[in-house]
């Protein structure tokens, strides 16, 4: 232990429990130690510090001066050493927006792994499938879908999400399979908060790609409920795939359960 840290540590302790011996059983010394920590101190600084007797010690006037300066800069070098310590490690509250079925599909199963490497982090997550207003909202980290528009925000492209269009078995009974892109404006479409409404669509097959103008009839204001309405067999929606190049994928045979 460094002698001045040391000095600092045995005269705080012997001040605030009063006791030479209380002292040196917290500090693992013996009391004659303690003793001879204290005595060097005040002849350093030709000061009297504690007054002793036969009971206990206490401190003088300028010993109580000294002690309030003493605790502190102990109290400091333990909080630098605990920001050291943590210096990887986030703490506060950290809101994150996003859409909902992102949030759902995507972070929640990984939120798990990152709070364990920052256990004094707190998490509130704002899922919607609208635009916050990220400042007024006080958001610090924005997860969204498609290209961002101009803005002072610094943004970063995580992956690229392939979009398929799918619907359900009774539906493809009902009304068949579009077998081209074309196709699809004889059919019911069901967008959500976001797919463009009206909109080319640009559609890959086997590197050719394609464009259609589409005119939803079934508008949702979340993407669960767009699927829900794929499901129910109202007609055709896109849903995001798994990480591929970005566009939407035309797959009349891969149509199905949405």
């Amino acid at each position: 232990m460094n002698d001045r840290f040391q000095e600092l540590t045995v005269f705080v302790r012997a001040a605030t429990t009063g006791s030479f011996s209380a002292a040196a059983r917290e500090l693992g010394l013996s009391q004659p130690s303690v003793s001879r920590i204290i005595s060097e101190l005040e002849d350093r600084l030709g000061v009297r510090l504690l007054l002793r007797s036969t009971r206990k010690v206490a401190p003088t006037d300028a010993g109580e001066s000294f002690l309030q300066h003493a605790g502190q800069i102990l109290a400091d070098l333990e909080r630098a050493d605990e920001l050291a310590r943590n210096m990887d490690s986030l703490e506060g509250v950290l809101r994150v927006a996003s859409p909902s079925i992102l949030c759902h599909q995507l972070l929640i199963p990984q939120i798990g792994k990152f709070t364990a490497r920052h256990p004094r982090l707190k998490m509130e997550f704002m899922t919607s499938d609208s635009l916050q207003n990220l400042v007024a909202d006080r958001v610090d980290v924005a997860i969204r879908f498609g290209r961002l528009k101009d803005s002072g925000f610094v943004a970063r492209q995580l992956a690229s999400l392939a979009r398929i269009l799918v619907a359900s078995p009774d539906y493809i009974a009902a009304r068949g399979m579009p077998e081209s892109p074309e196709a699809l404006l004889t059919h019911d479409i069901i967008v959500g908060p976001l797919t463009p409404q009206i909109w080319p669509w640009a559609f890959t097959r086997q590197d050719e790609s394609f464009h259609a103008r589409i005119e939803p009839r079934f508008m949702f204001d979340s993407a669960d409920g767009a699927i829900a309405a794929a499901t129910a067999g109202l007609g055709i929606a896109p849903r995001g795939d798994t990480v591929l190049r970005g566009r939407t994928e035309f797959r009349p045979a891969a149509a199905g359960a949405a």
